[in-house]
């Protein structure tokens, strides 16, 4: 395997690598790659199981990063969109085949997930 280079202008990848590798990160990016522009409440309904306050702090951070685009219409009620960047959408494919690959190996993942248990339950049992 080739070495990846680090140079020292790199040293905060690994905090982008958390912002855009969370679980909800990548959802909201997956969700937005395919839908578009949304606003709060159907990305909300869209992305399953998130807490309102989770969506919220997981909009800013992407939007703080330049992933995320959030649009505010002064309306009565208030609107506000949300779009991905042209940065953003440079994760599309990447999100994409992850959620791909994910859905495509949830059987063997299972079943690794079954074998690992029963194992360690043994496990356990024997050192008591």
């Amino acid at each position: 395997m080739a070495k990846v280079p680090h140079p020292p202008e790199h040293c905060h990848a690994r905090e982008i690598l958390a912002r855009v590798g969370d679980k909800w990160s990548v959802y909201v990016i997956y969700v937005l790659a395919d839908a578009g522009k949304l606003r709060f409440n159907q990305l909300r309904r869209r992305v399953d199981g998130i807490s309102q306050r989770m969506l919220t702090v997981t909009l800013r951070g992407l939007e703080r990063d330049g992933l995320v685009v959030r649009t505010v219409f002064a309306e009565v009620p208030p609107r506000v969109e949300y779009l991905l960047t042209p940065l953003g959408t440079t994760l599309r494919q990447l999100v994409c085949g992850l959620v791909e690959w994910s859905g495509a190996h949830l059987k063997e993942i299972d079943a690794a997930r079954t074998s690992y248990d029963r194992a360690n339950v043994v496990d356990k049992a024997r050192s008591r």
